[in-house]
């Protein structure tokens, strides 16, 4: 069952800037439960940890290859996690996914779970 929906993403130019979103696919599920991140996976290789934000939106943490351009956020009242990316990169052209983190470190992406299907984000040369 999906319960995250990732929505924003498309084609933009190199230097460009994105913003996609996360929300809460129903009323039941509610992302203030839980520290929220953002993950990505490019073709061909394993998913990679991009950035997560705690419950009150107080911390945030960064994967190294985007700190510095990317920013998480996060509205509680709209159940919802964005993630703004300046700029982009071709090598940030991935698959990017939401998900709630359910302990551990948040640099693994193997512990996140309730994954979005993701939203596809390409950057051109």
């Amino acid at each position: 069952q999906v319960q995250l929906v990732e929505a924003g993403g498309g084609l933009v130019q190199a230097g460009g800037a994105l913003r996609p979103s996360c929300a809460a696919s129903g009323r039941t599920f509610k992302t203030y439960n839980y520290p929220m991140g953002w993950l990505r996976q490019a073709p061909g290789k394993e998913r990679e940890f991009v950035a997560a934000i705690t419950r009150s939106g107080g911390t945030t943490y960064y994967g190294d290859s985007v700190k510095g351009r990317f920013t998480i956020s996060r509205d509680n009242a709209k159940n919802t996690v964005y993630l703004q990316r300046n700029s982009l990169k071709p090598e940030d052209t991935a698959v990017y996914y939401c998900a709630a983190h359910l302990g551990g470190t948040y640099y693994n992406p193997g512990n996140y779970g309730y994954w979005g299907q993701g939203t596809q984000v390409t950057v051109s040369s």
